[in-house]
């Protein structure tokens, strides 16, 4: 059964095309290797200096075009719609979660984030590049003791004439060790809360960034998570994204975009439980029939199908919706929440299908349990978006355009 066939009330020929580029890098060029660099990733004394696989897969991914999919043909990217976006983040984690986390912090969170609130000269100079492939980039929001609450960080700016001195300490930075672009958040007027708090971009080059890996991870093994701490960093007055002060409001847009590849990741993962249990549920006998006759397993895999269906459906809509331009903060809250927690279940449901085989890195279903947890915590909690699925609802929230909204997907100006 083809799990991504009916769709084409919102995808076209183009999608599938891409849809099917997308899966044989990602079968040919990762697959084979997954499971030794998942490996890797648990050692202890792992760093950036044992991981040299990561930079010729992010290099393939940006001769593809996948690191600017959803930029402007002007901009470096591929000229495609956010929806391609969408089938890009499904595919790679299908295979990995890894591969679809470079996708939501590189294009997602900081690459969408300057394309919606940068200016020209900030687009000419960082976006262009970054949209090639060029240079990859971060996003450097969560603090020690700021996560969900964003506006209890300690990281500062400091006005100096042109520029800004930057002190702090970032934590859980994906391509920590990587990126040669950061999107930090820091507050210039701490008297003011989250009106207080501004957004910089800022240079691995500039004297005083520096980072180091986090170790010990449950899940995303074979990607690259760390620190990025920041001391007396001068960074130019042109580097500030947005106005000073509207750094909250920037942060919580780069989340919505983030929010939309976690969902579409988290989609490609059910349906990897479900190629995976399907598979097994066929070759696997006992009592003399194969498993897949049982009718508990049966209902596993039915709820998996249920899961996939419905978490695709809300991914495409949100994207949809930022093909036409409009806030989506609701529709992508709603179904980052129902794929990242459908794809933690699903994962679960595929371990106890493959019984004890499925506790063992023999096969891939233990993989994608331990990946799909983080997928709850990180861009916002499963608890989180249930508060603000009820805000909505109760009428306390509002899903009014922002200043700078996303801009609306338009074929002839992005050359796609």
């Amino acid at each position: 059964m083809d799990f991504t066939a009916n769709y084409d009330m919102f995808l076209g020929e183009e999608h599938e095309m891409l849809r099917q580029t997308v899966r044989s890098f990602a079968e040919k060029t990762v697959a084979p290797h997954i499971r030794e660099w998942d490996r890797s990733g648990a050692k202890a004394d792992d760093g950036p200096e044992t991981r040299e696989y990561i930079r010729p897969v992010l290099k393939q991914m940006g001769e593809l075009g996948l690191l600017g999919i959803c930029m402007p043909q002007k901009y470096g990217g591929a000229g495609m719609d956010y929806l391609a976006l969408a089938v890009v983040c499904e595919e790679l984690e299908r295979v990995d979660s890894f591969l679809r986390v470079v996708m939501s912090v590189h294009t997602g969170l900081n690459s969408m984030t300057l394309f919606q609130w940068g200016s020209e000269e900030q687009k000419q100079k960082y976006l262009v590049p970054q949209a090639k492939g060029e240079k990859l980039a971060a996003y450097c929001l969560t603090e020690p003791n700021s996560g969900t609450d964003a506006g209890a960080m300690h990281a500062t700016a400091r006005r100096e004439g042109d520029s800004y001195i930057l002190n702090g300490e970032k934590t859980w930075i994906s391509l920590a060790d990587v990126a040669d672009n950061f999107l930090v958040f820091a507050k210039t007027d701490p008297s003011k809360g989250n009106r207080g708090i501004s957004c910089f971009i800022v240079e691995r080059t500039m004297a005083g960034v520096s980072s180091h890996p986090l170790h010990g991870k449950l899940g995303v093994r074979a990607g690259n998570t760390g620190a990025v701490v920041l001391q007396d960093v001068r960074v130019p007055v042109a580097n500030r994204l947005g106005e000073e002060g509207e750094g909250f409001k920037i942060a919580m847009a780069a989340i919505d975009n983030g929010r939309y590849t976690v969902a579409a990741g988290t989609t490609g993962l059910i349906q990897a439980s479900l190629e995976a249990s399907v598979r097994y549920a066929k070759e696997r006998q006992t009592f003399g029939v194969a498993i897949g006759e049982h009718q508990l397993v049966k209902r596993m895999i039915s709820h998996m199908v249920r899961k996939l269906d419905t978490s695709r459906l809300l991914v495409y809509r949100a994207g949809w919706m930022k093909n036409q331009g409009r806030r989506n903060t609701r529709e992508t809250t709603l179904a980052k929440w129902h794929a990242t927690v459908s794809s933690f279940e699903s994962a679960d449901d595929a371990i106890q299908i493959h019984g004890a085989y499925g506790y063992s890195d023999e096969y891939p279903v233990e993989r994608y349990l331990r990946n799909a947890r983080g997928a709850i915590i990180y861009e916002g909690t499963r608890e989180l978006q249930e508060l603000l699925q009820a805000d909505f609802a109760l009428g306390y929230r509002d899903n009014k355009p922002l200043r700078k909204e996303l801009p609306a997907y338009d074929p002839e100006e992005w050359g796609g």
